[in-house]
């Protein structure tokens, strides 16, 4: 099936999928030669394939290849954050100068979001206290130990692992792909409270960030940092923002030009748009930072 998906502007696609993905390695969501975002969904009965492009700066472009494929369409918008209105974070950025250029810099991009509480709670424990590189290269050995491939043209594509899967594994596999002993453990005991409904999405949408904070600090392994990044990368919770991250700190200090940034007025001004500055400096940090407009209003 085909569909096109209006989009709030300013829209970038390329951006927003480089939010999401953190890392060009990323094995389940994938950008084709021609600038496509691919990604395999299970809609539980079989995997469809999604590819998207930017059709221009108000719609993208949708193709869902496989059965029942339409299902998906709601959790696409959400993923790209397609309906998301950022004017409170421009207007915010503009009371400094270095946030603002930033801000201008990736302007389009949209808060990405991963499309269940189970992968994102993947996401929460794999990357404690790991680089972004060190943390991907294991989420990518995961992957492809759990999952299988889909072959779509030259593609090679992988669905993410199911809690199952994570539960059928022993705790020595986990530990060969690079997960140390306690974050194995903390892994089966996501996977267990997902598939026994001991935490679901609809208690932690269905209440505040603090709130939501609290109940996913139950999880054994979900601390402060770890329930700030499940918040904002999974629920759009742009009010919440991941304190302590190193590379945050990294990124600050090499946009400032050595200038002192007091960073809890920065967080104090932007309020609940705050996430928003993390996605900026993960762009910021890539090496390859895209900075074309690609169908974006400028």
């Amino acid at each position: 099936m085909r569909a096109k998906l209006s989009v709030r502007m300013p829209y970038r696609l390329d951006l927003t999928v480089a939010a999401l993905r953190r890392v060009p390695t990323n094995a389940v969501d994938v950008v084709a030669p021609d600038g496509r975002y691919l990604r395999a969904l299970s809609n539980g009965r079989g995997i469809n394939v999604i590819e998207v492009r930017q059709a221009s700066i108000s719609e993208i472009d949708v193709r869902i290849t496989g059965r029942d494929g339409g299902r998906h369409l709601q959790t696409i918008a959400r993923m790209l954050g397609t309906d998301v209105d950022l004017a409170p974070w421009y207007r915010r950025t503009k009371a400094f100068p270095w946030l603002d250029n930033l801000a201008h810099r990736f302007r389009g991009v949209k808060p990405p979001r991963y499309p269940g509480l189970w992968e994102t709670l993947c996401h929460g424990i794999v990357f404690q206290q790991l680089s972004i590189l060190a943390g991907a290269a294991i989420m990518r050995r995961l992957v492809e130990c759990l999952s299988g491939p889909v072959e779509h043209e030259d593609l090679v594509l992988y669905p993410f692992p199911n809690p199952e899967a994570v539960l059928s594994a022993s705790k020595l596999e986990l530990q060969s792909i690079g997960l140390s002993r306690m974050k194995a453990s903390y892994l089966k005991n996501a996977a267990e409270a997902v598939t026994a409904r001991i935490l679901s999405e609809k208690q932690i949408e269905h209440v505040s960030t603090d709130d939501a904070a609290r109940e996913l600090s139950k999880l054994r392994g979900i601390g402060p940092w770890s329930s700030a990044v499940i918040l904002l990368r999974g629920f759009g919770r742009l009010g919440a923002f991941p304190l302590g991250d190193s590379g945050v700190a990294r990124g600050i200090k090499a946009l400032s030009d050595g200038r002192p940034i007091e960073i809890d007025k920065v967080l104090a001004e932007l309020g609940d748009m705050r996430g928003m500055l993390y996605f900026h400096l993960l762009l910021a940090r890539r090496p390859t930072a895209m900075n074309h407009p690609s169908g974006a209003e400028r």
